[in-house]
C-alpha cells in the first residue's frame, strides 16, 4: 500500500451551528469521520494544515491517515466530501470515510487522459470528456491514484467506453460498461449571421420619387413640385380665381 498522507485531528465535543462558527473563527474546520463498522465521530482539523494536505492530494485518489493526540491507533480514511462557502470559498465542513486495510471499499477515482489523439492531430477533431472520475471497488493497497485512458488511436467519430479502458490489477469498475468516457468529435462550424441591410433613404433635401417612378423637377424656389399630374403655375403668370363650387350662387355685381 502506498504511504498515506497524515492529517492531525482533534475531537470536538460540541455540535451545532454556533459551535461550528466558533471553530471556524479559531481557524479550524468541523469534520466528521464515519465508517462501516463504527459510529460517526465528530472531529476538527486546522485550516492551514488541511490546505497544505489538499495541495498534496492534487486531484488524486489517496488515503489519509488520521492522527489523534489522545489515541495510539490511526484511522485510515479518504475525503468523501468538502463543503465550501460559495461566496468566500472558505472551508465549512469535511466528510471523511474510514476504511479497513483488509476490506474492499468503493471510491471515485479521477481519469487521466494519456497521449495525443489521432483525430485531434490529423483530423482537426476535438476531445470531449464524458466523465472525470469512475467508481471503483478495491482494497486500500490496490487503490490507483488515477485511471489512465490512452487516446492515441482515437479518431474523429470514435468513443472510448468504460469497457475499453485497460484493466487495473485488483480494481473493479462499477460504472456501466457502455458509459462513454472520452470521445473525439468534429469541431463545431462557426455560423456567421449577417446583419440585414437597411433600405436606402433619400438624402436630406433630395426629392422623393413620384408614384410613377419619375422624380419631379424642382420648383423655382428649389423645392420639389408635387407629384402626380398637378402642374406648378408659370412664373410671373396671372393666377386664376378658383371655380365656384357646384350649386353655388354667382356673386352679385358690385354697386357703383
Amino acid at each position: 500500500m502506498k504511504t498515506p498522507l497524515i492529517l492531525n485531528v482533534a475531537t470536538r465535543a460540541q455540535t451545532g451551528r454556533s459551535s461550528s462558527r466558533r471553530l471556524r473563527k479559531d481557524n479550524r474546520i468541523p469534520a466528521i469521520l464515519y465508517g462501516k463498522h463504527s459510529n460517526p465521530e465528530k472531529l476538527s482539523v486546522e485550516t492551514p494544515e488541511f490546505t497544505r494536505l489538499l495541495k498534496s492530494v492534487a486531484g488524486r485518489a489517496v488515503l489519509i491517515e488520521l492522527k489523534h493526540p489522545d489515541r495510539a491507533d490511526k484511522a485510515l480514511s479518504f475525503l468523501q466530501e468538502i463543503q465550501r462557502d460559495p461566496i468566500t470559498d472558505r472551508y465549512l465542513h469535511l466528510d471523511l470515510h474510514e476504511v479497513k486495510p483488509d476490506e474492499k471499499f468503493e471510491i471515485r477515482v479521477p481519469i487521466r487522459v494519456v497521449g495525443e489523439s489521432f483525430g485531434v492531430k490529423n483530423q482537426s477533431g476535438v476531445l470531449e470528456i464524458g466523465v472525470h472520475a469512475l467508481r471503483v471497488r478495491c482494497l486500500p493497497g490496490d487503490l490507483p491514484e488515477s485511471i489512465d485512458v490512452d487516446v492515441t488511436e482515437l479518431k474523429v467519430g470514435e468513443t472510448i467506453k468504460v469497457s475499453q479502458i485497460k484493466t487495473v490489477s485488483g480494481v473493479v469498475f462499477l460504472d456501466d460498461a457502455g458509459q462513454p468516457v472520452v470521445a473525439c468529435v468534429e469541431p463545431v462550424a462557426e455560423v456567421v449571421i449577417e446583419a440585414p441591410t437597411a433600405a436606402a433613404t433619400p438624402a436630406e433635401g433630395a426629392a422623393a420619387p413620384a408614384a410613377d417612378g419619375k422624380t419631379p423637377a424642382p420648383a423655382a424656389d428649389g423645392k420639389a413640385a408635387p407629384a402626380g399630374d398637378a402642374k406648378a403655375p408659370a412664373a410671373g403668370g396671372d393666377k386664376k380665381a378658383p371655380a365656384a363650387a357646384a350649386g353655388a350662387k354667382p356673386a352679385s355685381p358690385a354697386k357703383k
